[in-house]
């Protein structure tokens, strides 16, 4: 007999009296548990390829706080990583990756796929211990998100070295973003074939680009890994996080025909619920520094989304990632407003 599991049951269009909830980042350094298995281990990439550490992590958020959805821990640059970059972590600085695509072609790099396989290991072992009522979350970046590491080596202001070859060269670029759509259906793929109950896909940077551009690089290869991911997995829903998209989230919605729409902090949900079209599952969109500041504001901001959202679809979450600065007794007091609404 299957069980049922609230947050795949509203990515599939059904509501619930409760909304259920997961946060992005969940699994991270707001944790002492994470904190303590990541001293031990050493560097983030390599918590990442060691699958039994990796499974630990992606349980961590759920042992102590019953989420009803537990998220991969894995990095969205594992793609060009496995597309033949080279990726490493920098303490206090973030990611890098080498040789940049100002300074190498694609046709250059050699691709590795198994660098994947420690990721479809790690689902493997958390599906076998993960409740069954719980949904499990894959993820990867979107392209034009990936697209902005893979040409800088690192974030980058403005994601400035991306727009301009973009601009500068668009065949070279859409030649890029081909290749991220086409390793990102795979990988998606070999993720859902693991285990995984739904997917994110997250465009992190989609903010930073004009009307044109967005539909180019962001609605168009969103929309191409949904129709390839869907004709291999019709019944696996897939949530779009366009982050910054702000009034274009209504053409992403229609453009790339997700499942359930992400919406970030700076999201009004008021105007969202009367843009987006009826019946649209939404997720979101708690400012995290509501969550850290606690109390009041976090009451306030809670009912404020909970009632905005009342008639649709709703799976809450933040507008984007957990810091790292986070109390817990304020996620143990989200947890309980959503739940109980007090």
């Amino acid at each position: 007999m299957s069980v049922e599991k609230p947050l795949l049951a509203v990515l599939r269009g059904k509501k619930q009296d409760i909304p259920p909830m997961w946060l992005m980042r969940q699994a991270g350094r707001y944790l002492p548990e994470y904190r303590a298995l990541r001293a031990e281990k050493g560097g983030f990439l390599e918590l990442v390829e060691d699958s039994p550490s990796a499974a630990e992590v992606t349980l961590q958020p759920i042992k102590r706080f019953d989420f009803d959805g537990a998220i991969l821990f894995s990095d969205i640059l594992v793609i060009p990583y496995a597309m033949g970059q080279r990726l490493w972590f920098e303490e206090g600085e973030g990611p890098r990756l080498a040789p940049t695509m100002i300074d190498a072609t694609l046709d250059s790099l050699v691709p590795v796929p198994g660098r994947l396989d420690p990721v479809y290991e790690t689902i493997r072992l958390v599906k076998a211990a993960l409740a069954p009522e719980k949904t499990f979350l894959g993820f990867a970046g979107s392209p034009w998100t990936i697209a902005t590491y893979m040409v800088a080596g690192q974030g980058s202001k403005e994601q400035a070295p991306a727009r301009r070859l973009a601009y500068r060269d668009p065949q070279a670029f859409q030649h890029l973003i081909d290749a991220i759509v086409a390793m990102t259906v795979d990988y998606l793929d070999g993720q859902i074939v693991a285990g995984v109950d739904a997917i994110q896909l997250f465009d992190s940077w989609a903010g930073s680009l004009s009307p044109a551009q967005f539909e180019q690089w962001v609605i168009a290869p969103n929309r191409a890994i949904v129709d390839q991911l869907r004709a291999r997995h019709p019944r696996t829903p897939i949530i779009g996080f366009p982050k910054g998209a702000g009034g274009k989230l209504a053409a992403y919605a229609a453009g790339t025909n997700v499942d359930a729409l992400g919406l970030d902090e700076t999201v009004d949900p008021k105007w969202a619920d009367k843009i987006l079209p009826p019946g649209l599952p939404v997720q979101g969109n708690l400012d995290p520094l509501a969550l850290i500041a606690g109390g009041e504001a976090l009451r306030g901001a809670v009912e404020n989304i909970r009632l905005a959202f009342a008639d649709r679809p709703h799976i809450f979450n933040l507008g984007h990632g957990i810091q790292q600065d986070t109390p817990i007794a304020h996620v143990e007091e989200l947890v309980k407003l959503v739940r109980t609404g007090r």
